[in-house]
């Protein structure tokens, strides 16, 4: 990708690469992207390799990839190692991640289904909100819920 002067600002930035103007900051601010430069007018103007990387960047996101794993994928590339198996470690370890979610998720799935059963829409009432309550009046017996863990 050849070098240009930065000539979209940050609506345009946004709309070419997908990403909001206001993640655009962020992204600045966590250093997954270079502050844009300013115009004279002092509007922040990014090229095309910062509308490619901003790509870039949406993609992983869109993998659910935490920033600090876009963070590395993007070191690894600065640095031009493309033929280490570094990426693939990374990848290893956010589909790790991956997985273990999905077993959460499964188990989140039978505790909302078994709770959907308590309203079968076969009597005058549903018990939905009632069971809600009886689980949270049990507060120290543990959920059958597993507890979801954020993956930033």
């Amino acid at each position: 990708m050849t070098a240009q002067s930065p000539r979209h600002r940050i609506g345009d930035a946004a709309r070419l690469s997908g990403v909001s103007a206001a993640n655009i900051r962020y992204y600045e601010r966590e250093g997954l992207l270079a502050r844009g430069a300013r115009a004279d007018n002092s509007y922040r103007v990014y090229g095309d390799a910062d509308v490619h990387r901003l790509r870039f960047v949406r993609l992983c996101r869109a993998m659910d990839m935490s920033l600090d794993e876009v963070r590395a994928l993007l070191a690894l590339d600065a640095h031009g190692v493309h033929s280490s198996h570094a990426a693939c470690a990374t990848l290893d370890e956010h589909l790790s991640h991956v997985r273990t979610r999905l077993k959460e998720l499964r188990g989140l799935e039978r505790a909302l289904q078994e709770l959907r059963g308590r309203c079968d829409g076969t009597g005058r009432e549903c018990h939905v909100i009632e069971a809600l309550h009886e689980r949270a009046d049990a507060e120290l017996v543990p959920l059958p819920l597993p507890v979801a863990r954020r993956h930033v």
